[in-house]
C-alpha cells in the first residue's frame, strides 16, 4: 500500500512538472503533485467520455494513458490560472 501511494505522488509529480512546461508555468513539487494526480482524473474521465477509455478500469503505465493524464494535468491548469487571473 505505501508503495502505491509513494507510486502515485511520484506520478503526479512527473505529470504535473510535464504539464506546467507544456502549460508555461511554475508549481512547487506539492503543486506538481497535485495538478498531476487531479489531472490524471480529469484525463480519465474526459477520455472515458471520448470513447478512449472506461472509468473504474484501473491504470496501465503505458503512453497512452501517461498521455491522457497529462492533457487532464494542462485542462487542470488552465482552469486554475483562469480562476486565479479573475481575482
Amino acid at each position: 500500500m505505501l508503495g502505491s501511494i509513494l507510486l502515485w505522488l511520484l506520478f503526479g509529480a512527473l505529470v504535473g512538472w510535464v504539464a506546467g512546461i507544456i502549460m508555461n508555468t511554475q508549481s512547487s513539487l506539492l503543486g506538481n503533485i497535485i495538478f498531476g494526480i487531479i489531472g490524471s482524473v480529469v484525463g480519465g474521465y474526459v477520455a472515458s467520455q471520448l470513447g478512449f477509455g472506461n472509468l473504474g478500469g484501473g491504470f496501465n503505465f503505458n503512453p497512452v494513458n501517461i498521455g491522457i493524464a497529462i492533457g487532464g494535468a494542462c485542462i487542470v491548469i488552465f482552469v486554475a490560472g483562469f480562476f486565479r487571473r479573475k481575482r
